[in-house]
């Protein structure tokens, strides 16, 4: 009998957006030759303020891919919005990956590169301007533009926090 996992109840699908930033080949030589192994950046949204970010490691391609998207799910985090933009200017890092982040006006859309717009655009960021600094290596990017997401605070937070 066939096993099939769709429909067991605890693994229904749900509605989140997936996306896969970047899948590296490791090769590593051996008596008999090489042994090919895979890895995959997987970054997981919402749209509606919510986002993980999964780094998944195996001997197939599509199995390095179920697993980023495993741990994606397991790390989501919320982040605050204001509308379809980000309240203010914010920086984050991640080893040489720098990035920075503007909030932009209706209808400018996204205006960034590389790693910084899959977890924008799975988070529900419409508009914004970026800019990625220093390492171009996808997955420090990618872990810059979370860290500067979780940076963000409303207005209210930050009179809460002065007060």
């Amino acid at each position: 009998m066939a096993f099939n996992r769709d429909k067991r109840p605890d693994m229904q699908q749900d509605d989140l957006d997936e996306h896969t930033v970047f899948i590296n080949r490791c090769a590593k030589t051996v008596k008999g030759g090489r042994r090919m192994s895979f890895s995959a950046v997987i970054v997981v949204g919402d749209r509606e303020g919510s986002v993980g970010v999964g780094f998944g490691k195996a001997n197939e391609v599509a199995d390095a891919i179920r697993k980023g998207g495993d741990a994606a799910r397991k790390e989501m985090k919320k982040i605050t919005l204001r509308g379809k933009t980000i309240p203010h200017d914010v920086e984050g890092v991640c080893d040489g990956g720098r990035v920075i982040l503007k909030p932009a006006p209706d209808g400018t859309g996204l205006i960034v590169g590389g790693g910084m717009r899959p977890v924008l655009e799975a988070v529900g960021i419409r508009d914004a301007v970026g800019k990625s600094l220093g390492s171009k290596n996808r997955l420090n990017v990618v872990k810059a533009t979370l860290n500067a997401i979780l940076k963000l605070r409303s207005a209210e937070e930050i009179a809460a926090v002065r007060a």
